[in-house]
């Protein structure tokens, strides 16, 4: 199967990526890479206005363009029996073609279907549309004022709100992140056929084949196992295919008028405006301290930006509540509905953004006691969840602290702003903590053992890049015994054993727990055939099956976490230390070195968990200093939708990231003793960037990215 990953290497400390030579040489196929007989080509045609509805809707040049085979609108669009559901909620996901209604600039107004791209491409130029136009609200900045508290949540207090503001010292700052886009290397692309009229296949972009498989079959009422999707490798996410998106459902929909397969890949532009991005949250702290640094108070308030016809939340504040030990914290977080498309998770969605205000205020802080900032961290030093009361599943972060101290080199730090240069240039260094929920959901797995030797894993999980495959064998190859070269573990794929959407940095402990005890009650099985010998690490499987005239020894294996998850609050912890050079002339910011340390428990894949580290670094890196969508008010539009416009860190911004791990198991959540790690690779990166550029220039700045133009 084209899913499948088969190991090339037996050593486990060095174990390479299992698919890598499979995407280094092209052999890895991508969603909009299959060949599927008869395929056709979609495109969508975006609204050029921001809020309103379509007056008229002109279709007739391009229906009748060279190779067209459909135009697609709301006028003409076949009925999707899961859009009208009774009691509906008066806000959710965009229905596409529904109705002429007009949220957002860009939203898709029509999907032409022609017999080539280049032809679909020509056609879709020749849709024109006349709009009612209405007054659209794009900015943040003005609309604050009308935010509102999400539906069923309230406001958290605990102990004395507001208590920072009669401590001995204290700081109040607002802190702005701007709109950044996922942008992954690969873009969404779908391919929908129709097998029957009550059966489906798809090659999709998807994060979640299950979760992609059920949406489906609720908006179109097919029975879940009538729909089959694939989506054995994904070129990146970051949260962009945790869900099913209005272009896949156009795509399904128009497989389904002209009774072909239909290919839609959507531009880079579109990739602005169609999956989600990190929404553009304003933010402020309180922070109220004792003379010698022992936290008073905590208030952390914020506002983001949603779209008018969804309701998107994350947990902005929620870091505020957890990290540090404090008696009083209070926070607020409130919804901006704008004329946007809806924001959706993004790589440490909430934390990554609340930790920038969060960690930079406390920087502040530091300087307002005189106190270097990671004492500081550890005179509040919370020991147990300041939230629950439970003691921790594990938590090293005072270890990581030490680690990456010793490792950037921090004692040639100077409490005194823009007082070190180095060749002409300010330096400096700053640091930010981060953390995520650890969790362990349910997954099941299929481990068949066949006769040459050979261990086949099967669950549906996907790997949007972090070496999923690759922690799976390693996890698979330790508890079997068996050489990591002798094990294949097959995903991407609906038809096999369910597992979740990979997000949330929780698919190691969930499935890696599934495939170890998969492992586990395989090796119970060969115990029993071997009369009760145990099944160690030097069983001879191969040799067991054949004395039992046997082809092969399989188990499917059911596993989620038990009573331990009410009984000890679980994170993943990080910190990350950044020294920066500054030109004082120019405002050029380099980044001089990096090292961040996870607290993470036990290390499944050392070289994908460095590869995670790093990763992250880069994206928080590209948060602190370039990624920055922006929109004309006037018209509502994007005007940085392409990779010219919109910066990222490229290798040349990037000096090697040192990527540690303090490495010490945790008891409680799972058998490895492993815990997630994608997400706190990126939670406190800003903030650490933010904080190096002040110790180096004395400026700061509180309003994302740091460009030149800011610091001169």
């Amino acid at each position: 199967m084209e899913s499948e990953i088969v190991s090339k290497s037996s050593s486990i400390d060095g174990l390479s990526r299992v698919d890598g030579r499979l995407k280094v040489t092209g052999a890895a196929k991508y969603s909009a890479e299959y060949t599927v007989k008869g395929v056709t080509y979609g495109v969508l045609v975006g609204s050029t206005v921001t809020k309103g509805s379509i007056k008229t809707l002109d279709t007739k040049s391009a229906e009748h363009a060279p190779g067209v085979l459909a135009v697609i609108t709301y006028l003409n669009c076949p009925n999707v029996p899961g859009y009208h559901l009774e009691n509906a909620p008066p806000k959710g996901p965009l229905k596409i073609f529904i109705d002429d209604k007009i949220y957002f600039n860009g939203q898709p107004i029509a999907l032409v279907i022609a017999d080539t791209f280049e032809r679909a491409l020509f056609a879709a130029s020749l849709v024109k549309a006349e709009y009612n136009k209405e007054q659209h609200q794009t900015e943040l900045k003005s609309n604050i004022v009308n935010g509102v508290a999400p539906k069923n949540s309230k406001d958290y207090v605990r102990g004395q709100e507001d208590a920072y503001k009669s401590a001995p010292i204290k700081i109040e700052q607002a802190y702005i992140l701007p709109t950044e886009v996922h942008n992954p290397m690969e873009l969404h692309a779908i391919i929908a056929r129709w097998d029957a009229d009550d059966k489906i296949t798809v090659w999709d972009k998807t994060q979640g084949v299950k979760s992609t498989q059920r949406n489906i079959a609720q908006a179109f009422k097919l029975p879940p196992e009538n729909v089959q999707v694939n989506s054995p490798f994904v070129g990146g996410a970051f949260g962009a295919a945790l869900r099913t998106w209005p272009h896949e459902i156009a795509a399904v929909i128009g497989a389904k008028v002209i009774k072909r397969p239909v290919k839609l890949v959507l531009s880079r532009a579109d990739m602005f405006t169609s999956v989600g991005y990190r929404p553009h949250t304003w933010q402020k702290i309180g922070l109220g301290a004792t003379a010698d640094g022992k936290l008073v108070g905590i208030t952390h308030e914020a506002a983001g930006q949603t779209s008018a016809y969804e309701d998107f939340t994350e947990g902005v504040v929620n870091i505020s509540q957890l990290l540090y030990a404090c008696p009083n914290v209070n926070t607020k977080y409130k919804l901006v509905s704008l004329n946007v498309n809806t924001p959706t998770p993004m790589r440490g969605p909430g934390e990554a953004t609340g930790a920038y205000a969060l960690e930079s205020a406390l920087d502040e802080l530091s300087y307002a006691l005189n106190i270097d900032p990671i004492e500081l961290r550890l005179r509040n030093y919370a020991d147990t969840d300041p939230l629950s009361g439970k003691p921790y599943s594990s938590k090293y972060l005072n270890d990581a602290y030490k680690l990456g101290a010793d490792h950037i080199g921090w004692s040639e730090r100077n409490q005194k702003p823009r007082s070190v240069t180095e060749k002409g240039w300010l330096a400096g260094y700053g640091v930010g903590s981060g953390m995520f929920g650890a969790y362990r959901g349910a997954a099941t797995v299929t481990a068949r053992l066949m006769a040459d030797g050979t261990l086949i894993l099967q669950t549906a999980v996907t790997d949007i890049g972090p070496g999923t495959g690759t922690a799976m064998v390693s996890i698979a190859s330790e508890q079997m015994g068996i050489s990591a070269d002798k094990i294949r573990f097959d995903m991407g794929d609906s038809s096999l054993p369910p597992s979740p959407t990979q997000g949330g940095s929780a698919i190691t402990s969930t499935v890696g727990a599934a495939v170890y005890d998969a492992c586990t009650e395989l090796k119970n099985k060969f115990k029993e055939l071997n009369g009760g010998t145990d099944g160690t690490d030097n069983t001879d499987y191969a040799q067991v099956l054949k004395q039992h005239n046997l082809q092969q020894l399989e188990v499917t294996t059911a596993s989620k976490g038990g009573a331990e998850q009410g009984k000890y609050a679980m994170y993943s912890w990080s910190v990350h230390f950044i020294k920066v050079l500054v030109n004082p002339a120019t405002g050029v910011i380099k980044i001089d070195k990096a090292v961040s340390v996870a607290d993470c428990g036990k290390i499944m894949s050392p070289k994908t968990a460095r590869s995670q580290i790093i990763g992250g670094t880069i994206m928080g890196s590209g948060m602190a200093l370039m990624e920055e969508a922006v929109i004309d008010h006037r018209y509502g539009r994007l005007v940085n939708n392409n990779f010219a416009d919109y910066h990222m860190p490229v290798n040349a911004d990037i000096p090697q990231v040192e990527g540690l791990f303090v490495n010490k198991p945790d008891p409680y959540l799972n058998p490895m003793g492993a815990k997630g790690m994608g997400e706190i690779a990126t939670i406190g990166v800003a903030a650490a960037v933010a904080n190096a550029v002040y110790n180096a220039t004395g400026k700061r700045i509180r309003e994302l990215p740091i460009t030149p133009d800011k610091l001169i």
